[in-house]
């Protein structure tokens, strides 16, 4: 199989958020490591099937569990993304993610973001992109969370953005109303229910095809496209680690 090494401008950028001083006389180096661990999210193979190129495969999953408890992987993400984010313009969606079903027996579903939805017991990846199409932050709910539900703990922190664009799935006065009160305008058609035709910038609307491509990129990555991990932090990581790649080194 066709194995995956970090570039010199990959590990560049990458290298000088990395933990210092870590423990460990026979200490794989973390570039090594880290390749493994983008092979294993891009080919989904078990964490004991990576190959020994990158090193034992336990050190590969330890140092993937270990970072991602720190919440080291989606540091990284804010700090590679978020500074380079081009926000003047930001799409809002979601997508959904089959849970394979050994997870799905497991206690506190909802508490790890699994839940029951039409294609069974999945989870749901929120994401906003900048103008550029390139996400840079992510909210992991249970599939059968409404994305109106996960839309304000994305945008709340959200800056910069004079344009937020949304499908009809975001269609409420209460999200319009929260948009307006921080000076962004919605770029959000209206649902056909409504008595009143909603005005919004149809040029501009054109744009929100770019999030929808992001979810395709990402999902390039296997162990995106389908959840293996039991742990929503774990599965965060791995979107986090993937967008990182696809995007932003």
């Amino acid at each position: 199989a066709h194995l995956f090494w970090l570039s010199d401008a990959q590990w560049a950028a990458i290298e000088p958020h990395l933990p210092r001083n870590q423990p460990g006389a026979r200490r794989v180096d973390d570039r090594r490591v880290i390749s493994g661990i983008i092979h294993v999210l891009k080919t989904g193979c078990r964490w004991c099937d990576c190959p020994p190129d990158y090193g034992p495969s336990t050190t590969i999953y330890n140092r993937f569990n270990r970072w991602s408890r720190r919440c080291f992987w989606v540091g990284l993400l804010d700090a590679l993304a978020t500074s380079g984010a081009v926000t003047r313009s930001t799409a809002i969606d979601s997508t959904y993610v089959k849970a394979q079903r050994p997870l799905t027996a497991e206690k506190g579903g909802e508490a790890q973001g699994i839940g029951p939805s039409r294609g069974g017991q999945t989870s749901k990846i929120h994401a906003l992109t900048d103008v550029l199409g390139r996400p840079f932050a992510f909210h992991l709910t249970a599939g059968n969370v409404s994305d109106m539900k996960a839309a304000p703990v994305l945008l709340a922190n959200l800056t910069g953005a004079r344009y937020v664009l949304a499908d009809k799935g975001y269609d409420a006065n209460a999200l319009r109303k929260m948009l307006r009160s921080v000076s962004v305008v919605p770029v959000i058609p209206g649902r056909r229910n409504r008595k009143r035709a909603i005005a919004y910038d149809a040029r501009r609307y054109r744009d929100r095809h770019l999030i929808e491509n992001a979810f395709c990129r990402i999902k390039d990555f296997r162990r995106v496209a389908t959840r293996y991990d039991k742990l929503a932090r774990n599965f965060l990581s791995a979107v986090a680690l993937a967008t990182l790649v696809a995007f932003w080194i």
